[in-house]
């Protein structure tokens, strides 16, 4: 049985413990704030640019730019895996690498060549762990705070190396914010941009759908494609970096406040134990004492 000495010190260690478990919770409750404000004011943006291109797609037609245009052979993808850069948020990271790792493995399996973007130092640890081909590599982003310009550097590498033949397609693997209790790791195609007139067409056949409209452009469709498609990219890997950050905060502080109810527990657990092990001091003692009067009295 542990001393009573050996208990007070573990009841000391656990509460420093949970002093750190609780401060590390309030700041990421701090910084998930300020992220989930810039992630939904961000959220309308992105729907209404995705609209808006799919009406200018739906007008100009399937071949009016190469980034709408699927090869029919794909050779070579290229994943863009966000992650964080610190730990401690339970399995956050995990889960995006082991999603990314399968399509990584599902594409291997067809033949196709995989090359890695990291944003985020979990990430790239891991690749470099894996040995996977990395071209490029974005630290101390997601979790803090950053601009969309970072997004539309790694947007403008994306495009290049797509109409370069460098790349047959690129994917990107980000945690979606969905709550503060789930998070959940997605998988989205970047390049070339989805044929976003399914989405009119799923809205068309559905009656309850809202109208939606058709764009009067100046200049052409064509024209205007060519500046909006490259930005497109941008805005996806923005919003990726966004809800990647969000949901990174989100599991941070759910994780410490688990750690802070476990730390409570052991102490609750230890004090316990204390009380036990200072009953059978006293009583051992009280024992001699005791013990020697009654020697005494012999």
């Amino acid at each position: 049985m542990a001393t009573l000495k050996e208990v007070q010190l573990k009841i000391s260690a656990v509460k420093k413990t949970k002093q750190i478990t609780k401060a590390m919770n309030m700041v990421a409750a701090s910084r998930l704030r300020g992220a989930q404000s810039r992630m939904v004011g961000f959220r309308p943006y992105a729907s209404k640019f995705e609209a808006v291109l799919g009406s200018l797609a739906q007008s100009a037609g399937e071949g009016s730019s190469p980034l709408l245009i699927a090869r029919e052979e794909i050779k070579r993808t290229h994943i863009i895996l966000c992650t964080s850069d610190r730990g401690l948020c339970g399995g956050f990271n995990t889960n995006l690498i082991e999603k990314a790792a399968d399509l990584a493995q599902e594409k291997i399996a067809k033949g196709i060549e995989v090359s890695f973007t990291a944003f985020g130092k979990k990430g790239r640890d891991w690749m470099r762990r894996e040995k996977r081909t990395m071209v490029d590599q974005h630290l101390g982003v997601v979790g803090g705070t950053f601009g969309f310009n970072v997004a539309s550097t790694s947007g403008r590498r994306m495009v290049t190396g797509f109409l370069e033949n460098e790349y047959d397609e690129v994917i990107i693997v980000y945690a979606e914010f969905l709550s503060m209790a789930r998070q959940i790791p997605v998988i989205k195609q970047v390049l070339p941009i989805p044929p976003l007139e399914k989405a009119d067409e799923a809205l068309q056949a559905d009656a309850d759908a809202p109208y939606l409209p058709e764009h009067i452009t100046e200049p052409s469709p064509e024209a205007l494609l060519g500046e909006l498609l490259p930005k497109s990219v941008d805005v996806q890997i923005y919003r990726a970096l966004l809800e990647t950050s969000t949901s990174e905060h989100a599991a941070r502080m759910m994780a410490m406040d688990n750690a802070t109810k476990a730390c409570n527990d052991i102490i609750q657990s230890l004090t316990l134990a204390y009380n036990k092990a200072r009953q059978a001091a006293i009583t051992g003692e009280l024992m001699d004492i005791v013990g020697g009067a009654e020697a005494l009295k012999g």
